[in-house]
């Protein structure tokens, strides 16, 4: 055992280093200027010793992940493949594209089948728990093509709330990104979770969705990859996962 592994924990400094957030000589200008709290209090002293296994650890307010078995993917799901893990009828799922990894990793949220962009993957319960929960207000980012020119006031429309069969809706943003030969797509932006629900408020207000796809969750981008194709998330972006919700 090394003297930055005594039985009271590990040095701070080599603890940053190790989840990859600076070296071991920057990690401590880190903890000098005073940017690194432990377990909600900030710490100058360079010799503090946490537990890796139980410290909650932010720098500049980002959460530090430090369990090196936690998982974070993002897999821009094609259209026709279903959000199971797995399906008895044998159709494509999101099962598919993780099957043969060692962890044992499931989708966070839901996209229909016909519904194309980003999903998540990861085995962080408690991460993929909130981000799934409508009280943590998590946005998510949608691109929608609707056959016809949506109305000037259809944004402020939508922002007031639409009444659907299963309660009120309301969008936290809207736009018009293009209008040409008798179609518009629109961004919308709403941190609600319920099944179809893009689709419905589009439907409800007189715009049946042509195509749907979802460009962010949150601070992560879909990007311009192929359909199908996974990627890990940066530190970065898993650390503004956590503090959209708040951890």
């Amino acid at each position: 055992m090394t003297s930055d592994e005594a039985p009271e924990g590990v040095r701070l400094q080599k603890v940053l280093a190790k989840a990859g957030i600076a070296s071991r000589r920057a990690a401590e200008e880190l903890i000098a200027q005073g940017r690194v709290s432990v377990d909600g209090r900030t710490v100058r002293e360079q010799g503090h010793r946490v537990d890796p296994d139980s410290a909650v650890i932010h720098v500049d307010g980002t959460r530090v992940i430090l369990r090196e078995d936690l998982v974070y993917l993002a897999l821009n799901k094609p259209k026709g493949v279903h959000s199971t893990m797995t399906d008895d009828q044998g159709r494509p799922c999101v099962g598919d594209y993780v099957r043969n990894r060692a962890e044992r990793l499931f989708h966070v949220g839901r996209l229909d089948a016909e519904t194309e962009g980003l999903l998540l993957f990861t085995n962080d319960g408690d991460l993929a728990h909130r981000l799934m929960h409508p009280s943590y207000h998590v946005p998510k980012t949608y691109l929608a093509e609707v056959d016809g020119l949506v109305p000037r006031g259809l944004g402020k429309q939508l922002k007031a709330g639409i009444e659907l069969e299963d309660g009120p809706v309301k969008v936290d943003a809207f736009r018009v990104k293009d209008m040409q030969a008798g179609r518009t797509l629109v961004e919308i932006v709403l941190h609600e979770g319920r099944k179809h629900i893009v689709r419905r408020l589009l439907a409800e207000v007189g715009f049946p969705v042509r195509k749907l796809v979802r460009t962010a969750v949150g601070d992560v981008q879909l990007g311009n990859p192929k359909p199908g194709t996974m990627r890990r998330l940066t530190r970065e972006e898993v650390g503004g996962l956590y503090r959209a919700v708040g951890l």
